[in-house]
C-alpha cells in the first residue's frame, strides 16, 4: 500500500479510478495511432500496467462492474449487427465455415492439449473449446473499407453465431459436470430452460421492442435506455437458465436486430456508447487479470502461451483454407476470412475466467491465453486490412460509377477511431 499526496494505492476510491480509466481510454488510441497498432492491444497493456500485477494503481476488482457490461455489449453488438436475410439466404455455406471454424480448432486443440501439453481431459476440452472462439475486432475494418457485402465476409460474420453458440454450450456442459450434476437430470434441464429462455428473448424481445417503439416515439436517450435495460436482462434471463450472461446478450441483439436499422441514430448511439466506454473498460479489466511474471517463472510457462498461440492461429488458417477450397473463393477472400476469425477477445476470455475460477486451468494457462489474445488481435486486425486492400479493388471494379478507390482503400494500417473495439 502506498501513500501519495493524499492517495492510497492502489485506489478504490471510483473518482480517481475513473480519471486513470478515462484518460487511458482518451489517450491510448492517439498513441498507437501513430504506430498503427490496434487500440484493442494498448487498453489490454494499461490494464496490465495499472493492475495489481503492473504498478497496482487501482484495486483489483474495482471495475469488475463496467467489465462485464463491455464483455456483454461485444457479444450485443455482434448480434445486432448480423444481416439476418443474407444468413437465411446463405445458411447453408456459413453452415460450412462455422462447422469448420469450429470443428477443426476444437479437434487439434484437444490433440495438443491432451497429448502434448498433458492436460486432463476437462481441461483439455476447455482451453480446446477456447480455439474455437472468435471476435470480430477486425470487422470495423472491412466496414470502412466498403467489403462487408462481400461472400467470404458475412458467411465469416454468421459463423460467429455457430462457433460462439456451441462453445458456450460445451461450456455449460464442463460446469454441469464438474459441479457433479452431468446426469439425465442436468440435459433435461438443459434443454428445457435454454429452449424456454431463448424464445422468451427471440419471440418475446421482437414483440416488446415493436410495442415500445410504436408507443414512445422521437425519444432516443428512452430508446437507448431501453435497448441497454434488454441487453442486461437478456444475459439474466440466460443465467437463470443455467447458461452463460453472453448468450443472452447475444440473442438480444438478434432479437432486436431487425428493429434497429443499421443507419438509424439509435444505432449510432448504441455503437458510441460500446465503443466509447463500455468496451474499452472490459479491454482494460482483461489486462488487469495479467501476471507477465509468471512467463519468468519458468520454461512451463513460456512453452503453453507459445503453444496455445500458434493452435489458435494454424487452426483458424486450415479452417479458412478448406472452407476456400470447398465454395471457391478467391485467396484475397480466404485472407480476409482468417483475418476476421483468428482474433480471440471476448468469449475466449469468459471461457478462460470461468475454468480458471473452477480450478480446472492454473495461471500459466490464463496468462497464455492472454498472450494469444494479444498476438491474435494484431495478427487479425493486419491480416484484414492488408487482404481488405487488395478486396476493395475487386469489388469497386464491380460498380461501373465506383468512387475514387484510393479514397476507399487507402487508410491507415489500422484506424483506431473505427476499430475501438468488437
Amino acid at each position: 500500500m502506498i501513500l501519495l499526496n493524499g492517495f492510497t494505492f492502489p485506489l478504490n476510491d471510483p473518482i480517481p479510478i475513473f480519471v486513470i480509466v478515462l484518460f487511458i481510454i482518451l489517450l491510448a488510441p492517439i498513441l498507437l495511432r501513430k504506430l498503427r497498432i490496434p487500440s484493442i492491444i494498448g487498453l489490454i497493456l494499461a490494464g496490465m500496467a495499472i493492475g495489481d500485477h503492473g504498478f497496482n494503481l487501482v484495486a483489483k476488482g474495482s471495475i469488475d462492474l463496467f467489465g462485464k457490461a463491455g464483455l456483454l455489449y461485444i457479444m450485443f453488438l455482434a448480434g445486432l449487427e448480423l444481416d439476418m436475410a443474407e444468413f437465411k439466404r446463405n445458411r447453408h455455406k456459413s453452415l460450412i465455415f462455422g462447422f469448420f471454424t469450429f470443428i477443426i480448432p476444437l479437434g487439434l486443440g484437444f490433440l495438443l492439449c491432451y497429448h502434448f501439453l498433458h492436460f486432463n481431459f476437462m481441461a483439455s476440452l476447455l482451453v480446446s473449446s477456447m480455439f474455437a472462439t472468435h471476435t470480430l475486432v477486425a470487422y470495423p475494418l472491412a466496414s470502412r473499407m466498403g467489403i462487408t457485402k462481400n461472400e467470404g465476409i458475412t458467411i465469416t460474420v454468421r459463423g460467429t453465431i455457430i462457433t460462439d453458440t456451441a462453445v458456450l454450450l460445451i461450456l455449460d456442459v464442463i460446469t454441469g459436470s464438474i459441479e457433479g450434476e452431468l446426469n439425465q437430470q442436468f440435459w433435461l434441464k438443459l434443454g428445457i430452460s435454454f429452449t424456454v429462455f431463448a424464445l422468451i428473448i427471440l419471440v418475446g424481445f421482437p414483440l416488446i421492442g415493436r410495442w415500445f417503439f410504436k408507443k414512445i416515439k422521437d425519444d432516443q436517450t428512452t430508446h437507448f435506455i431501453f435497448v441497454f435495460a434488454m441487453v442486461f436482462l437478456g444475459a439474466l434471463l440466460a443465467e437463470s437458465a443455467g447458461v452463460e450472461g453472453i448468450i443472452g446478450a447475444f440473442l438480444a441483439g438478434l432479437a432486436l436486430n431487425q428493429l434497429i436499422p443499421h443507419t438509424s441514430p439509435l444505432m449510432n448511439r448504441i455503437e458510441f456508447a460500446g465503443n466509447a466506454l463500455f468496451i474499452p473498460f472490459f479491454l482494460i479489466s482483461v489486462g488487469m487479470l495479467v501476471d507477465l511474471k509468471v512467463l519468468l517463472k519458468g520454461n512451463e510457462a513460456l512453452i503453453i502461451a507459445g503453444t496455445l498461440t500458434a493452435m489458435a492461429l494454424s487452426t483458424k488458417w486450415i479452417a479458412a483454407f478448406i472452407t476456400q477450397k470447398i465454395l471457391r473463393f478467391s485467396p484475397t477472400q480466404r485472407n480476409v476470412m482468417f483475418g476476421l476469425s483468428t482474433s480471440h477477445a471476448a468469449a475466449t476470455i469468459a471461457v478462460i475466467l470461468i475454468g480458471y475460477n473452477m480450478k480446472i486451468i492454473d495461471e500459466h494457462v490464463l496468462n497464455g491465453t492472454i498472450i494469444l489474445i494479444l498476438i491474435t488481435c494484431m495478427v487479425g486486425s493486419f491480416v484484414t486490412a492488408n487482404a481488405g486492400k487488395k478486396l476493395a479493388i475487386v469489388e469497386s471494379a464491380k460498380i461501373p460509377d465506383a468512387i475514387n478507390i484510393q479514397e476507399r482503400i487507402l487508410i491507415p494500417v489500422i484506424d483506431t477511431e473505427k476499430t475501438d473495439d468488437l
